[in-house]
């Protein structure tokens, strides 16, 4: 295992095209860290660096203590798990796993010693002797780690491993993954774009944006007090709700439309006396037919034992997520006006409206 590090890590390709703009983090040894963020942040150009399958622009990348800018992959420590399995389609379970042991010239006896300790943790050791084409796309991705495993690595590192599989076999392989490292213990760093895969898998998650790292910190950290507009757009299922507002100076919140909303103003902070921002409030943390702002429902979304109203306040969409069974709230017309307001347990968010990052309450 190792600690790994980056400091003011950038990537430029030619043509003056920025990708990466300074990163800096520090992952302590054994920690699992999920980079998330939409397709083009710069995710994968981040974990490709590390893996030295691209160059270093500025910056230093240390692994162990040791800077790897300018040494080769085969002299990292790492083992790699793409979005495609690569597996050799002609070459059996136990031959696929082995490979990479095999030219680094590994005696048979220690080959055949890590394969079967690594096919045991998997779960693979009565596929040993079948072929990519005889197993499921689970098992496809288990063989993958598994060659990776055999390694015994300072650092893994996975490439959006799951994307591939479809809905069940995501959770199911999520699992694995989550007893793998808690078997090994070994220092990983994983990328997605899938933030159920970030916060159920992540100790510690990065939140990629235009090749900045917006935030850091555990999955609770960011999606309770998200460090920026995009984090709280981006984290949560639905995204959290934010609504363009107006404090004046008796922190009476008013609408873009000049309109008073119901929200008491003991929930705004003084700071935020006579300005514009952006108020925020997670579906789950509000309540309908409470004191807040009237909704136009536009949609219901029967989920079994809870709905979601996605309803719009004059430009503004806003979701609710809340239970199903009062007979008041079941069904709602569609077209209908209801309240919806903070559920008075959870805090509402405030966010500067200019530069979108979050105002601390």
């Amino acid at each position: 295992m190792a600690t790994l590090s980056f400091r003011n890590v950038t990537k430029t390709y030619p043509g003056d095209i920025a990708v990466i703009h300074g990163i800096n983090m520090d992952v302590a040894d054994g920690e699992f860290i999920v980079i998330v963020g939409p397709s083009g942040c710069g995710k994968s150009t981040l974990m490709r660096m590390v893996a030295g399958l691209e160059s270093i622009t500025s910056g230093e990348i240390s692994i162990d203590g040791k800077v790897v800018n300018k040494l080769e992959p085969a002299e990292r420590d790492i083992a790699m798990v793409f979005q495609n399995y690569a597996l050799y389609p002609h070459m059996t379970v136990f031959e696929n796993m082995a490979y990479g042991l095999k030219i680094r010239k590994f005696d048979k006896q220690e080959i055949q010693s890590r394969v079967d300790k690594a096919a045991k943790i998997l779960e693979l050791s009565l596929l040993l002797d079948r072929r990519p084409r005889q197993l499921s796309g689970g098992q496809r991705q288990r063989v993958a780690m598994g060659r990776a495993i055999v390694r015994d690595p300072k650092v893994f590192l996975f490439d959006e491993p799951l994307s591939n599989l479809d809905a069940k076999l995501r959770v199911q392989m999520r699992l694995e993954i989550q007893k793998l490292h808690h078997r090994l213990g070994t220092t990983s760093l994983y990328v997605t774009h899938d933030q159920v895969e970030a916060m159920t898998l992540a100790q510690r998650m990065v939140v990629m944006n235009k090749g900045v790292s917006e935030q850091i910190g555990t999955p609770i950290e960011v999606f309770e007090k998200p460090a920026s507009i995009f984090v709280a757009s981006f984290i949560g299922s639905p995204p959290m709700n934010l609504i363009p507002v107006q404090i004046d100076d008796m922190r009476q919140v008013k609408d873009e439309r000049g309109a008073a909303l119901q929200i008491d103003a003991d929930l705004v902070p003084a700071a935020l006396a006579n300005r514009k921002v952006i108020m925020g409030m997670r579906p789950e943390h509000m309540a309908l037919h409470a004191p807040g702002l009237p909704l136009d429902v536009e949609m219901v979304e029967i989920l079994g034992s809870e709905q979601l109203i996605h309803g719009r306040h004059g430009d503004t969409p806003v979701v609710l997520r809340c239970p199903v069974g009062l007979t008041k709230d079941f069904p709602l017309r569609l077209g209908e006006t209801v309240q919806a307001g903070s559920d008075g347990v959870h805090a509402l968010h405030w966010f500067d409206a200019a530069t979108g990052k979050r105002i601390e309450d």
